[in-house]
């Protein structure tokens, strides 16, 4: 287990982990005690829909409790500091013009634990994410994709 990967997270990601973790423990976990409670004060366990979806319930938290914990346990938590060099780095909110489109998109990139491209959000592990890295302002970034090469130029790192 000493090799296990360390997940990175900016402060915000790993904030958010610690808020989830601590709602699971004390609200849930208690939410899902009584509805089991409740089901079983209904007799046969043997044909009660709601013990086993209340049992399923509480499986699912119990796993997201031991993911969370693991995640937290091997978190590395992006300095601030590293933001602010002028180059993009993890954390780092940048503002780019795609040439194939014409149009600026702005991305925030995060660990892939916090990746959610729906809202901006892409992994540094993405082909997106890792050909930014380490650009700096008006640089032009070639990003290989199925359907061909995209070209960005950086307009802004936040």
């Amino acid at each position: 287990m000493a090799d296990e990967k360390k997940i990175v997270l900016t402060s915000e990601g790993y904030q958010k982990a610690q808020e989830e973790l601590e709602h699971l423990k004390v609200v849930r976990r208690k939410e899902v005690a009584q509805k089991i409670k409740e089901a079983r004060s209904q007799g046969d366990l043997s044909e009660n829909a709601e013990y086993d979806a209340a049992k399923e319930e509480q499986a699912e938290i119990e796993a997201r409790i031991v993911e969370l914990d693991n995640m937290l346990r091997n978190a590395e938590v992006i300095a601030e500091d590293e933001l602010n060099s002028g180059h993009v780095s993890l954390g780092n909110t940048v503002v780019l013009f795609d040439e194939e489109f014409q149009e600026e998109v702005t991305y925030t990139i995060v660990g892939s634990a916090e990746a959610d491209p729906a809202n901006g959000r892409i992994s540094n592990e993405s082909p997106l994410g890792l050909s930014l890295i380490g650009h700096i302002l008006n640089d032009i970034v070639e990003v290989d994709a199925p359907d061909g090469t995209i070209t960005f130029k950086i307009l802004g790192i936040e």
